[in-house]
C-alpha cells in the first residue's frame, strides 16, 4: 500500500511538472506571436506615415543627395579614400536636423507610443561600368554606422524596413551608378509593458489554471497523506487492540486471583474492595471498547456524562485501582486539596489519567507522583514520572492523533498513538488544558488545569 501511494505521488509529481511547463511554454508562445504581432503594427504604422525617410524634407534630402555626389566623384578622381567616404557620410552636417524632422513625425503621427529609431549605413557600392564594380563600403548593421536618430544601441531594437536607392551620373563623360542601402531600426519605450498589458487576459488565465492545478494537486496529495495514515492505523488497530486492551484486562485477572485468597474472602472489607475493583474495571472494559473505536476509526464527537464528585477521592480510586496492576511502580500522591467538588464525567477522566500513568510505565518511569493544587481558581492535577523524557521538538507533536513518540531503544513499543490525542480531548471537552514540561533523560510532567 505504502509502495503503491508513494508511486501516485511520483506521478502525480510528474504530471503536475508536465502540465505546468505546457503551461508555461503556451504563455511564451503567445508572448512571442504578440511581440511578433506588435513589431508588425509598428511596421505597418510607420510604412502608412513614409515609404522613405528621405520624403520628410525635400530640401535636406537635396543635401544629402548632393553629397553622396560629391563624395563619390571625389573617389572617382582619387581624391578621396574609402575610408574618407564612410566618414563623410556617417558625420554629415545635416544628420541632426534630419533626425529631428523624423523624431516629431513619430511623435504627432504615432502619438500612443514613444519611439526611438535609428538609420544605418549599410551599403556604398559605385558601378563604374557593366563590368567593373567599387564596393566602397559593405557591412552588416551596427549602431556604430548611425547616420540619422537617437538610438545608442540595436539591442532591443528591431528592424522596420530597408531602403535601398539607386542612382545613375556622368562624370567625364563616363557613366556610373551609386547603390546605397540603409536600415531603419526602432525600439519603442516600455514595450514589454505594452505586450504584458495585451497579455493580461491570458496571464491571468494561465496564472488560475496553474494555481488551480497546484490546489488540487495540494487537496489530493493532503487525501492520500490522510488515506495511507488511516490505512496504516487500522492496520496497526488490529495489531495492537490487545495492548490498549490488557490494562483493565490485567487488573480483572490480578483482582480475580486475590480473591482466591482465604484471608481476602474472610476480610469483607478487602473483599468488597476487590469485587468494587472489578465491577469497575469491567464497566470500563465494556465501554474501552467503544472508545477505542470511535478515537481510532471516527471522528465522533464526545459525549460527557458529569456529575458532581469529590475529587481527591476520585483520584485515589484511579491511584488505587493502578497500583493493582503494577505494583512495581511507586505511585504517590501529594495533595495539597481537600474535598474539592467538581463536575466531571468519571468514566472519560479515569480513562484520561490511566493513559497519562501508562504512558509513563511505558517509556521507562519507576516512580510517579500525582499532586493536587489550586491554581488560579484552577484546579490543578500534575502527574510527574522520572522516565526517559520528550524531546523538546517532539512535545508540540504529543497530542496529536495517531502520533507516537519514538525514540532511545523503545521505538517499538506498541500502541495506537490515540492515548494522549484522547487525553487532550477529554480535557478540552471539560474546558481545562493541559500541558507537558519534560526534558530527554530527567522524565515528564504533565499538568492538567480544570475549572472550580
Amino acid at each position: 500500500m505504502k509502495q503503491r501511494i508513494n508511486l501516485l505521488i511520483a506521478f502525480s509529481v510528474l504530471a503536475l511538472i508536465v502540465l505546468m511547463t505546457v503551461q508555461c511554454y503556451l504563455v511564451k508562445t503567445a508572448y512571442e506571436y504578440k511581440v511578433a504581432q506588435f513589431h508588425t503594427q509598428i511596421k505597418n504604422e510607420i510604412a502608412q506615415i513614409s515609404n522613405n525617410y528621405s520624403d520628410i524634407d525635400s530640401a535636406l534630402v537635396a543635401r544629402k543627395e548632393a553629397l553622396y555626389k560629391s563624395l563619390s566623384e571625389n573617389y572617382l578622381k582619387g581624391k578621396n579614400s574609402k575610408l574618407a567616404i564612410k566618414n563623410g557620410i556617417l558625420e554629415n552636417e545635416f544628420r541632426d536636423a534630419l533626425t529631428q524632422k523624423i523624431q516629431r513625425k513619430f511623435e504627432r503621427d504615432l502619438p500612443n507610443f514613444k519611439i526611438d529609431f535609428a538609420i544605418v549605413l549599410n551599403k556604398f557600392i559605385l558601378y563604374k561600368n557593366a563590368r567593373k564594380v567599387d564596393t566602397i563600403f559593405s557591412e552588416k548593421p551596427f549602431i556604430q554606422n548611425k547616420l540619422y536618430g537617437n538610438l545608442t544601441s540595436l539591442n532591443n531594437a528591431f528592424l522596420v524596413r530597408s531602403y535601398v536607392g539607386t542612382t545613375n551620373r556622368n562624370f567625364d563623360n563616363q557613366e556610373y551608378k551609386l547603390l546605397t542601402e540603409d536600415s531603419m531600426y526602432i525600439s519603442v519605450i516600455d514595450w514589454e509593458m505594452i505586450i504584458l498589458r495585451r497579455m493580461a487576459f491570458i496571464l491571468v488565465l494561465s496564472l488560475l489554471s496553474i494555481l488551480t492545478l497546484i490546489t488540487l494537486f495540494v487537496i489530493a496529495l493532503k487525501a492520500l497523506i490522510k488515506q495511507k495514515k488511516v490505512s496504516d492505523v487500522k492496520t496497526d488497530f488490529i495489531n495492537n487492540i490487545t495492548h490498549e486492551l490488557k490494562t483493565p484486562l490485567a487488573t480483572l485477572g490480578i483482582s480475580t486471583k486475590i480473591l482466591e485468597q482465604k484471608n481476602i474472602r474472610e476480610n469483607d472489607e478487602n473483599f468488597n474492595a476487590i469485587v468494587n475493583t472489578i465491577s469497575r474495571q469491567n464497566n470500563r472494559l465494556q465501554s474501552l471498547i467503544d472508545q477505542v473505536m470511535a478515537n481510532s476509526l471516527a471522528e465522533n464527537e464526545l459525549e460527557l456524562q458529569k456529575e458532581k464528585i469529590e475529587t481527591e477521592d476520585f483520584l485515589l480510586s484511579i491511584v488505587n485501582d493502578f497500583k493493582i496492576t503494577f505494583p512495581k511502580i511507586n505511585l504517590k500522591t501529594d495533595f495539597h486539596t481537600q474535598k474539592t467538588i467538581l463536575v466531571l464525567d468519571k468514566f472519560h477522566l479515569t480513562t484520561a489519567f490511566l493513559n497519562v500513568l501508562e504512558n509513563a510505565v511505558k517509556y521507562g518511569s519507576s516512580t510517579i507522583t500525582i499532586r493536587t493544587r489550586i491554581v488560579e481558581n484552577q484546579f490543578s492535577i500534575s502527574i510527574e514520572d522520572d522516565g526517559i523524557g520528550i524531546a523538546k521538538n517532539k512535545q508540540s507533536l504529543l497530542f496529536d492523533k495517531f502520533y507516537r513518540v519514538e525514540q532511545g531503544n523503545l521505538h517499538n513499543t506498541k500502541g495506537l498513538g490515540l492515548g494522549l490525542y484522547y487525553v487532550s480531548q477529554i480535557i478540552k471537552a471539560h474546558q481545562g488544558s493541559v500541558n507537558v514540561v519534560s526534558e530527554l533523560g530527567k522524565g515528564t510532567q504533565f499538568i492538567i488545569l480544570l475549572k472550580v
